[in-house]
Order: C-alpha cells, then sequence, then structure tokens
C-alpha cells in the first residue's frame, strides 16, 4: 500500500511539473502572440520582405533641332520561376527541350544541352527565381515571350524580368566632353550631364521583394510599388550637324599637322549660344579622341588674337587711331633686356591698322608701348573694364582661370607692358577669347556663351535660359568701328586673306604663340595657331574660334592651319542656314546673267534673292521668261493661252511638265538641267495627248 502511493505521488509530481511547464510553454506562447506578436512579424518580414529601389528614367539630352544625344534605354535581367505551380510538370517535360533550344540558338551563348540542364535542374531545385540572362534588351525581351512556356503569360509561363536603366549616346563620341558621361549610377563630373544632374536624375521609386530559398528576391505584388519620377529632359544650343564638320575639319586639319591637340566653337552672336564645339587630343597610339575639354579649360597665352584686345584698350583710352603711324625698324626692336622679332623681318614705318593687318609684333608692341609707358596700370585697368579677368561663369564644370597681370603683381617687369599688348605673360582658355570677339561683333555687347535652352518635362518648358549680357558695353560705337575695320581688313588682304571668298566676308583675327614650356621658357618648336572671328562681316550672325596646338608636320601659322577648319564651318553654315545664306554678298554676280530664264515667279524670286541676284528680280504674274532688250537684260509676265503650245525653253523640268500636262500634253525628258530644246514649237496648235519631248541641258 504504502509502495503504491509511493508510486502515485510520484506521478502526480511528474503530472504536476509537466503540466506547469505547459502552461509556461502556453503563457509564453500567448505572450508571444499577444504581447511580442508585432516586434516579431516586424522582424520576420525584415528578413523575409525587403523594398528596392526602382530607378528612374535619366533625362534625354537634345540637340538645338531636337536631335537626341544621350538618352536611356533599358535592360532587363530575365529569369524564370522554375517552380511555379502553374507550369504543370507535363508541360515542363514536354517543352524544356524547345525552350532550351530556342535560348540556344536567339542568345547563342550556350548551347542546347546546357540550357536544358540549367532549366531541368532549376525545377528539380525549386527555384522560384532562376537566372536566364542579363542585359536583355526590349527587342529580345519581346522574342522571350513567344518561347515555349514563357508564351504561356506573365504567370503561367514563369517569366520574370526586372528593368535598369542603361546610358547610350546615338552619336557616340560627338560632343563627349561637353555632354559628359552617365555611367555606374554617376555622372563623372563633367559636362551637361553633369552640371544638370539633379534635373535629369528624377526621384527613385519603391518595390517590395521577397527573399526566397534559395537566398535569391523576386518582386511581390506591384500593388505595392511606389512610382518613380522620371527626370527632366535638356535642350542644348549644340546643332549635332554643325558638330559633325567642326570635328571632322578638326581631325582632319590635326592629322594632316600632326599636331598635338585643338579645339574649335561656333558661337552665335547675339544669343551667345553654342553651336558646336570640339575638343581632340592625340593619344598614345596616335589617334585622336577628346581627352579634355581644351576649349574652356586651357587658359594659355593667346599670342597674336591678343592685339585686338590691346588695341581696342588704346582706342577706347582716345591714345591711338587706326592711321597713326608706327616704326616697325625692320621688325626688331628691344624692351628693356628683351629682343622682340616680327615673325617676318623688315619693314619700315606703317599705319596702326597695317600693322594689325600683318600682325607686326614690333608694330603693335611700339604703339602700346608708347600710349601707356607712362602708367601702365591704366592700359591693365582697361582691359579689366572688358570684363576679360574673371570667369566667364559656365553652367559647365572645368573653365580655366584668365590672367591679366597688374604692375603690382611680382611678375611684372619693364618689359611686361609689349610683352602682354602681343599676348604674351597673360592667359585666356579659347572660349573666353571667343567671347571677347563676339562682343566685338555684337557691337559692344559682351554676351555669356551657354550650352542649353531648356529644361524640360513631358515636352513643355520648366526651366529657359534666356541671352544674359556680362557686359552692356566694353567699348564705345567708335572704338567697336575701328576694331571691324581692322578685323576685315586682315582677311582682305592680311595674314588671314586664305578666308577671303566671292561669296560672305569674313573678320577675323589670326594668331601664332610660341608655347612656354613651364621653367624651361619658350623654344622654337612648340606653337599654337588660331584664327578667331565672325561672319558674315557686315551682319554678323556666327563667331568662331579654332586653335591647334604644337603642329609637328607643315606649318604653324594661324592662317595655315586653324583658318581652313574656320572655313569649313563657315561655309556649310552658308550652305544649311537660310537666314544667312540670303545674306550672301556675290562679288562676282554683276558680271553674270541669271541661270534661271523662265519658270514660275514664286521660285525664281525665292531662289534670286538667294543667289544675290537683287538687280535682276522678277516683276508680277504666276509665269516669267527672260528677255533682252535695249534697257538689258530682264524678266518679263508671261500669258499662256489653252489653245498653244507654250515655250518651256530655260524652265526647269518640274515647271516645264506642270505647264505643258496641264494643257493634256504628255511629257518626255532628255538629259538634265534647264530645257534646252522642245520637239514641238511655241506657237503650235495644242493636239490632246500630244507627246513633245523636251532636251535638257546645264547653262556655261
Amino acid at each position: 500500500m504504502d509502495s503504491r502511493k509511493s508510486i502515485l505521488a510520484r506521478v502526480y509530481i511528474v503530472y504536476g511539473f509537466m503540466f506547469a511547464i505547459s502552461l509556461a510553454i502556453l503563457g509564453k506562447i500567448l505572450y508571444i502572440q499577444l504581447v511580442e506578436g508585432e516586434m516579431w512579424k516586424a522582424k520576420a518580414e525584415k528578413l523575409s520582405l525587403k523594398y528596392f529601389t526602382i530607378e528612374p528614367n535619366r533625362g534625354n539630352i537634345y540637340d538645338v533641332n531636337g536631335e537626341m544625344l544621350a538618352t536611356s534605354v533599358p535592360q532587363f535581367e530575365v529569369r524564370m520561376d522554375a517552380a511555379s505551380p502553374l507550369i504543370h510538370d507535363s508541360i515542363f517535360d514536354k517543352d524544356v527541350d524547345s525552350l532550351a533550344i530556342s535560348l540556344a540558338v536567339y542568345f547563342k551563348d550556350k548551347s542546347k544541352a546546357e540550357y536544358k540542364t540549367l532549366l531541368v535542374k532549376g525545377r528539380h531545385n525549386k527555384n522560384r527565381y532562376l537566372l536566364i540572362k542579363r542585359k536583355v534588351n526590349f527587342d529580345q525581351l519581346k522574342a522571350l515571350r513567344t518561347f515555349p512556356i514563357f508564351r504561356m503569360g506573365k504567370n503561367s509561363g514563369g517569366l520574370i524580368t526586372t528593368v535598369q536603366n542603361k546610358r547610350v549616346y546615338p552619336f557616340d563620341k560627338l560632343g563627349y566632353r561637353t555632354l559628359g558621361w552617365f555611367r555606374d549610377g554617376n555622372a563623372n563630373n563633367v559636362g551637361i550631364e553633369s552640371a544638370f544632374n539633379s534635373q535629369m536624375q528624377g526621384m527613385a521609386g519603391k518595390r517590395l521583394y521577397q527573399r526566397i530559398p534559395d537566398g535569391n528576391w523576386r518582386p511581390m505584388n506591384r500593388s505595392n510599388e511606389i512610382e518613380p519620377v522620371n527626370g527632366a529632359d535638356i535642350l542644348t544650343t549644340i546643332d549635332i550637324n554643325i558638330q559633325d564638320v567642326a570635328e571632322e575639319a578638326l581631325l582632319r586639319q590635326l592629322e594632316i599637322n600632326q599636331a598635338d591637340h585643338g579645339c574649335a566653337i561656333l558661337m552665335e552672336v547675339k544669343t551667345g549660344e553654342i553651336r558646336a564645339i570640339a575638343n581632340l587630343g592625340k593619344t598614345k597610339d596616335g589617334t585622336y579622341q577628346e581627352l579634355y575639354n581644351y576649349a574652356i579649360g586651357e587658359s594659355t597665352e593667346p599670342g597674336s588674337t591678343f592685339k585686338l584686345f590691346s588695341l581696342l584698350a588704346a582706342f577706347e583710352d582716345g591714345k591711338v587711331h587706326l592711321n597713326d603711324v608706327v616704326d616697325v625698324t625692320g621688325g626688331v626692336a628691344k624692351f628693356g633686356k628683351r629682343t622682340m622679332r616680327d615673325s617676318h623681318l623688315g619693314g619700315g614705318v606703317m599705319t596702326v591698322q597695317q600693322a594689325f593687318e600683318k600682325s607686326s609684333n614690333v608694330g603693335i608692341s611700339k604703339v602700346i608701348t608708347a600710349a601707356y609707358s607712362e602708367n601702365p596700370q591704366a592700359f591693365v585697368d582697361r582691359l579689366h573694364s572688358f570684363s576679360v579677368n574673371k570667369k566667364i561663369g559656365l553652367e559647365i564644370k572645368g573653365e580655366g582661370r584668365p590672367q591679366i597681370l597688374g604692375t603690382k603683381d611680382g611678375l611684372w617687369s619693364n618689359s611686361s607692358l609689349p610683352w602682354m599688348s602681343i599676348g604674351y605673360e597673360v592667359a585666356l582658355t579659347p572660349l573666353q577669347i571667343l567671347t571677347f570677339y563676339n562682343a566685338v561683333a555684337n557691337d559692344g555687347v559682351m554676351v555669356k556663351p551657354h550650352f542649353v535652352k531648356e529644361v524640360r518635362r513631358a515636352g513643355l518648358p520648366v526651366t529657359s535660359f534666356e541671352t544674359e549680357v556680362i557686359n552692356q558695353k566694353i567699348a564705345s560705337k567708335e572704338a567697336i568701328a575701328m576694331a571691324k575695320t581692322m578685323l576685315e581688313a586682315v582677311v582682305d588682304h592680311g595674314t588671314g586673306s586664305v578666308l577671303k571668298n566671292p561669296i560672305y566676308k569674313v573678320a577675323g583675327k589670326t594668331g601664332t604663340a610660341q608655347v612656354a614650356q613651364n621653367r624651361g621658357g619658350y623654344n622654337k618648336t612648340n606653337y599654337k595657331g588660331s584664327f578667331v572671328g565672325y561672319f558674315p562681316a557686315e551682319n554678323p550672325k556666327y563667331s568662331c574660334i579654332v586653335v591647334i596646338n604644337n603642329p609637328t608636320q607643315g606649318g604653324y601659322y594661324g592662317g595655315a592651319i586653324s583658318a581652313p577648319v574656320f572655313r569649313e564651318i563657315a561655309d556649310r553654315i552658308y550652305a544649311t542656314d537660310p537666314d544667312v545664306g540670303m545674306n550672301w554678298i556675290d562679288t562676282t554676280h554683276t558680271t553674270r546673267s541669271n541661270p534661271m530664264n523662265a519658270g514660275n515667279t514664286e521660285d525664281i524670286k525665292f531662289l534670286s534673292n538667294w543667289l544675290g541676284y537683287a538687280k535682276q528680280m522678277p516683276g508680277a504674274g504666276e509665269w516669267i521668261t527672260q528677255v533682252t532688250d535695249s534697257t538689258g537684260t530682264r524678266f518679263a509676265s508671261v500669258d499662256y493661252d489653252q489653245e498653244t503650245i507654250p515655250s518651256v525653253i530655260g524652265m526647269g523640268a518640274s515647271d516645264a511638265i506642270f505647264r505643258l500636262e496641264k494643257l493634256g500634253m504628255r511629257v518626255q525628258i532628255s538629259g538634265v538641267g534647264l530645257v534646252k530644246q522642245q520637239s514641238l514649237p511655241a506657237g503650235s496648235k495644242i493636239v490632246a495627248d500630244t507627246p513633245i519631248l523636251l532636251s535638257m541641258g546645264i547653262n556655261n
């Protein structure tokens, strides 16, 4: 009995202990569920659920005509829910071979067997996020959606895609340093991509992903997404067609002269809008690429192009006039302990204008020294009044710092004034030089160069960048007029005569400078040649500068190596810009007859104006022909009746065909050019459906 009680007591103790433990466990469960439930749920979700960033589409960059210069295209990462219960085993087993073949044939990166192994293994391992292919473009994705199994639909086919954006530049390297670049999520601190990064990058969105057993993440229901806000677009001032011409012309000249590097800039005079900016430097393998934005960043001694700065200062201070004379003393002069020489020795007394035309170092330095030797700081102060001693303040980074030496600077010496006057002991970037010349072309108004016209969203302007004036009047009307006269004379009969042509008038200045070798001073092997000016000279629309550094073959004078690039850019402008082309000055048109003999009045009027035949402009009437009488050659109206064959001699093919077919005749054409002969004589009676042969030819 005692033994039985002892056993029962022990059982009760065990059961009681177990009951207490059960109560404790139950209490803990209730505590966790009711008290700590939200905390543990949050931790679980944190481990299995996560919001990933959805990158917005970066804004596009366009040229001034709307051509796309930079854009972002989607790239997809393609995965498969290989263990999807919606893909029945029978369907998978039946179509896996076909899917493997389709993938192998389309991508050509794996064999059919390798793709099948990947798919079968993913199915066996119940991989809910099996990687198929990275960096898939949209067209490839469209094709993938037609493949076996995948074509069952977004959910039923197990196809999973995530998108990333890749930055592409449709015109490749054109304007590379100015546009900048965006890669690996960074704007790389260069060009427009960097300057307008905050506007172009947009705002990121969020998408909820769930961790799956293999450690990967898969997107959840898209109802949880926070949509990204795409970036704004940038409309630049660049004209990609002119940019192409500028880079090709610059490259050709660099290769011909085997130069180290060079740049070219084209700017609109009134607005300061940069239409083209080319920068090319020689690489180690001898090719040329945009290694650096020399146009805005390379601040060096300008050489002879600075002579305009010097003389404009003297004009404005009333110390010098165009017809003042200076003795260049054979092209050699001594200032302090330093001897200055002209590039072409010789010469005696000449006017200031002639000294500028011939780019005489001695002549210009003597003029400026005589004008400012008693107070050289006045010369420096006048240069400062031109706003050339400060940075322009460009929207893109990298502008070089200008240097205009002052008399209180430690480097000032008794030879500084004459050497500054010809572009040494000063430093400016090509764009800073162009900005000054552009101000002269713009009647003294200095405008700020800029590269961007508008920031746009959904095609509508958000921010517009208007023309900004740096200096309302750098000099008086009289001083500017004298500067313009000199610049035109340089091209008419000076060092820039290679640019003289009968179609349009250029004004500008050549520049040749020895390049300082740091502390090694100057040598006779390192030069840079430049040409800077504007056109058309009588009504300037564009200004342009070309600088070529350290040519090792051929010449090194600005008129020889840089002016041809300027000419090629200007020629393209005249061929494509009707606003400029309408203002052509053809100095030979008065000795030639208008090549258009007959045709539609409005067409001939337009072409006559375009080609500069203002004195032979047609009169009234829908159709006209050219006649010659005692008063000379002129156009007269033609009245066509409906019963006789008209004369179409001298017409172009379209006008002649229009005129004759309107009368019911069948026209046949032989040759090209203008109508030289017609098979049926003018005045003959028209017979319906009569064939008439027109023989075409080119006027001599």
